[in-house]
């Protein structure tokens, strides 16, 4: 779509300004972001590892986490409005371009894996209306979910606003099954049901309140809940695109906000009619499942349905904001210059041409995982993105202590730091709580990306130091150590993973 250019002195700004993204296109953002199709089989994600009252303790736990992200990210737009496009600005001003790499790639990188999820979702669940697909990482599959991948790259190349009215198609297509499967459920709801075995069962015994029970059970959710949720910072990743820091953090509040309660109820209410062995042993989407089993074929179709635009809605907002992150990486100088290039329409060619190209790669090679690939790829988006979040809470905490902060915004001196350490002990805590499987082969992603960092910095500077500080070269030598170390532990337990 064309934008009108304005006559006059004015011209070009009037122009500048339509092609920005208001509050609504940023909601629709933020939320298509996160609600993939993962909250399609949340029942059962939530269900086989945890009890009714695990569960709600999982997302208190959860909700304020990430509260402490979003808000973190809400407080930042205000205190640093100049620093646009998010996560990596926040990690390279806080702590350095090493640092700030490590972001901008790990966060560009982790994302390309959530694609590859997306795609073996899509098409397995296409099996249901045309089978072939089975697994969703079959031949036939990996060649729809190229098809796929090379549409959305097309698509995203005519920028964020050109492509807004599509995300808010796409988000009101998402949430309409949603919104039918609560109403459906919650007819048939039974609060008796929802009770027996609120705490677990062992034996066919219903288990008390015992935290050395319980905990481990809210862990086990963690990846998921974690997996949810990337996508808080959508707008804030687009925000160089946004008409106002203010639409950001509203939009992030927003989409928190609609999607928490989502979860919480797509999660709880269908233990108020099967219990938890029932819906934890549910086949993907769990959704279709308990509309089949409750109210016939067509709550099945209608889910499947919903799986396959609400995916492909995620897919492109998603292309559109990782398009983003090399461009201000290579801007900053530590991306090659090729990463720099933009079209008429004001999007990163490049940058995303180069995404479609590591996606389609990560495509190929979950061909050779098995029926593992949709667990194996969310679970290593949600480690490798958590030093990306942590960076940024980090990074408030640190402008707050050191009294850099500015006076007159919406949040206190105060609540910025409680916030960004609060932000910063949760990651930590997700980072512990991830596994050792994953975090070796998080290790050996980052340690791959360093030559990229090399090339960048000396192209765009052959005088510049690659390593600014002494910090630097104690940074650079865990990364490689845990990246050898991540691939020998790969290989040595390769089979017995089981991922």
């Amino acid at each position: 779509m064309a934008d009108k250019t304005a006559s006059g002195s004015g011209g070009s700004s009037a122009q500048d300004s339509s092609k920005k993204v208001g509050l609504i296109g940023l909601v629709g953002i933020v939320i298509s972001a996160m609600i993939g199709g993962g909250i399609y089989n949340l029942p059962q994600n939530m269900a086989a590892d945890a009890s009714a009252g695990a569960i709600i303790i999982a997302w208190v736990v959860t909700g304020i986490g990430i509260w402490f992200i979003a808000n973190t990210f809400r407080i930042l737009s205000a205190a640093r409005p100049e620093l646009t496009n998010g996560l990596y600005t926040y990690a390279e001003k806080g702590f350095g371009k090493l640092i700030g790499f490590f972001v901008a790639y790990g966060y560009w990188i982790c994302n390309c894996f959530a694609l590859v999820a997306y795609s073996v979702l899509v098409m397995a669940t296409l099996n249901y209306f045309v089978p072939d697909f089975t697994g969703g990482n079959n031949i036939p599959s990996i060649i729809g979910g190229s098809i796929i991948t090379w549409i959305m790259y097309l698509l995203a190349l005519r920028g964020a606003k050109s492509t807004s009215f599509l995300n808010i198609i796409g988000t009101i297509g998402k949430l309409l099954p949603v919104f039918i499967f609560i109403l459906a459920v919650a007819t048939v709801f039974k609060f008796s049901v929802f009770m027996e075995g609120f705490w677990g069962m062992k034996d066919g015994v219903a288990l008390t309140l015992d935290f050395s029970n319980v905990m481990p059970q809210v862990s086990s959710t963690m990846l998921v809940t974690l997996w949810l949720f990337l996508g808080i910072e959508g707008a804030v990743v687009v925000s160089g695109k946004a008409k106002s820091q203010a639409a950001v953090r509203k939009a992030t509040t927003i989409g928190f906000l609609v999607t928490l309660a989502l979860y919480i109820v797509v999660s709880l209410l269908p233990l108020g009619v099967y219990s938890q062995a029932e819906v934890g042993s549910m086949a993907d989407p769990s959704m279709a499942a308990i509309m089949l089993k409750s109210f016939g074929k067509w709550g099945e179709i209608m889910v499947n349905a919903g799986v396959i635009v609400s995916v492909l809605s995620s897919w492109l907002v998603w292309m559109l904001m990782l398009g983003e992150m090399p461009l201000a990486a290579s801007k900053s100088g530590i991306f090659p210059k090729m990463f720099v290039k933009e079209n008429k329409n004001g999007s990163p060619s490049t940058s995303l041409l180069w995404t479609t190209i590591v996606v389609q790669v990560v495509l190929i090679i979950s061909f050779f995982i098995g029926n593992n690939a949709w667990t194996t790829m969310i679970s290593i988006t949600s480690v490798m993105a958590l030093p990306c979040y942590f960076f940024c809470t980090l990074f408030l905490f640190k402008i707050a202590v050191k009294k850099e902060y500015p006076s007159g915004i919406f949040a206190s001196r105060g609540m910025a730091v409680f916030t960004g350490a609060a932000g910063s002990l949760y990651g930590l805590w997700l980072i512990y709580a991830a596994g050792l499987n994953y975090l070796m082969v998080a290790c050996i992603v980052y340690a791959i990306g360093l030559p990229l960092y090399i090339v960048g910095v000396r192209q765009h500077d052959r005088q510049a130091k690659l390593f600014e500080k002494r910090s630097d070269k104690v940074i650079l030598a865990v990364v490689l150590a845990l990246g050898i170390a991540g691939l020998i532990y790969s290989v040595i337990t390769f089979g017995n993973i089981h991922i």
